[in-house]
């Protein structure tokens, strides 16, 4: 059985930030359309035919490079 519960004496304080740099914004929530998430297509960056399918790499608006 799982609890969510956690032993005081584990936890540390948060350090800040030295750096600007460090600080990373959230990325945004997703619109909820018909009880799904849909998310925003900034830009299409490769596209190619996979069997019968065809596969894209996007660039979601609002996150980094990481979540292409």
């Amino acid at each position: 059985m799982i609890y969510n519960v956690s032993n005081k004496d584990l936890l540390k304080r948060c350090k800040e930030l030295q750096f600007k740099r460090q600080h990373i914004e959230p990325a945004p929530l997703p619109t909820i359309i018909d009880e799904k998430e849909e998310y925003e297509v900034k830009e299409v960056q490769k596209y190619r035919k996979q069997d019968k399918e065809m596969q894209y790499l996007v660039h979601w608006k609002g996150y980094g490079d990481k979540h292409d």
